[in-house]
């Protein structure tokens, strides 16, 4: 059983670190050309950003979201449902969690964060609940409107934040700063930025381990994911389950793009997720931690490390931190690669008519 089970994960081990691998490798020549010595690069970028208490506390804090949208991504790829609006979700439950932040005014700290959060939860709920309804019960493919909605909402809110929901006197785009006591205050250790977004962040990844691997709900993804109409035919209600894991997905997303609003933005800007995304961010880490959600850790802290390592790499060498974003495209493309082939079987229909042509 031990070795049927390490025979198990050996093959998964080694399809995430090869893809690391080879962009470290490719990232490398690209160095070498600049004339600089990639080992000496990567072991400023990676070391003051792990192998520091300052630098890994940063990484940390900027894991917290990853962690979260890497999750959203997770419960509903490993059951073949593919939410590609977590973005969408995330800017949603971020925008009015920040103008309920900017809002409220209770004597209760806690109790402000709470509402907040609330609130985005809520809100990614509900954005994924249109998706959810499209896909269970009129066969809407998933993919096309989550994506779809990601730049409408992108347009939705540039309308709100430039308009109705802008702040007063600012020179650029953007909505009331939230209160102080509605914010995730730095927790002070090493000078660094750790929030307790962090923690909670950790929280939910514990709740969602065991739900993804010690409940019914969990056995049922992993179901639906293998064969959604023998899980239908065997009793299952497939679509009540669909809209469930859309809305836990919209709401992890929503929680996600709340903590981020309390413990890093604390007023919504036309850059609110990033260059990238947040949202997209987590498609990655869902990715590279292969929709386990102790992977998913792993690799939020990995991801994020190469982002706070790249201001380091900056100062201390030549080599210009754009660097890091070469990385993270080329771990996308070799992931995506393997998504692929995992799904589609891309090479053995190569193989085949690779043996056809033989043959012929």
């Amino acid at each position: 059983m031990t070795k049927r089970k390490s025979n198990y994960i050996g093959p998964k081990i080694i399809n995430t670190l090869l893809p690391i691998g080879l962009a470290f490798f490719i990232g490398g020549i690209i160095i070498l050309c600049i004339g600089e010595n990639p080992l000496e690069a990567y072991q400023i970028m990676l070391g003051k950003s792990l192998f520091t208490v300052k630098g890994f506390l940063n990484t940390l804090h900027d894991a917290s979201p990853l962690l979260l949208t890497g999750l959203a991504i997770a419960i509903t790829f490993k059951a073949n449902i593919f939410n590609m609006g977590v973005e969408g979700q995330l800017l949603l439950g971020g925008f009015f969690a920040g103008i309920t932040g900017a809002s409220l005014n209770l004597s209760n700290s806690v109790a402000e964060k709470l509402i907040c959060m609330l609130v985005g939860m809520i809100c990614g709920v509900l954005f994924a609940l249109i998706p959810a309804i499209l896909r269970a019960y009129f066969h809407v493919d998933e993919m096309v409107v989550t994506l779809m909605l990601n730049y409408a909402m992108i347009k939705v809110l540039e309308y709100l934040s430039s308009g109705p929901f802008r702040e007063a006197g600012s020179g650029y785009v953007c909505t009331p700063v939230i209160h102080e006591s509605a914010m995730f205050q730095r927790l002070g250790i090493e000078n660094s930025r750790l929030t307790m977004f962090f923690f909670l962040a950790f929280a939910v990844l514990i709740v969602m381990t065991f739900v993804m691997t010690k409940t019914k709900l969990g056995m049922e993804i992993t179901a639906i994911g293998k064969n959604p109409d023998f899980a239908e035919a065997t009793g299952m209600r497939v679509r009540r389950k669909i809209i469930i894991l859309m809305c836990i997905s919209g709401g992890l997303a929503g929680i996600a793009g709340a903590g981020h609003m309390m413990s890093e933005k604390f007023k919504y800007t036309l850059g609110f997720s990033g260059t990238t995304g947040l949202g997209w961010d987590g498609m990655l880490i869902a990715l590279l931690g292969r929709h386990n959600p102790i992977g998913i850790l792993l690799a939020a802290i990995f991801y994020s490390a190469l982002k706070t390592g790249a201001d380091n790499i900056n100062m201390y060498t030549s080599v210009p931190k754009e660097i890091v974003e070469v990385l993270q495209g080329l771990i996308i493309l070799f992931l995506a690669v393997q998504f692929l082939d995992e799904h589609f079987g891309l090479k053995e229909r190569i193989m085949k008519l690779k043996n056809r042509e033989e043959v012929a």
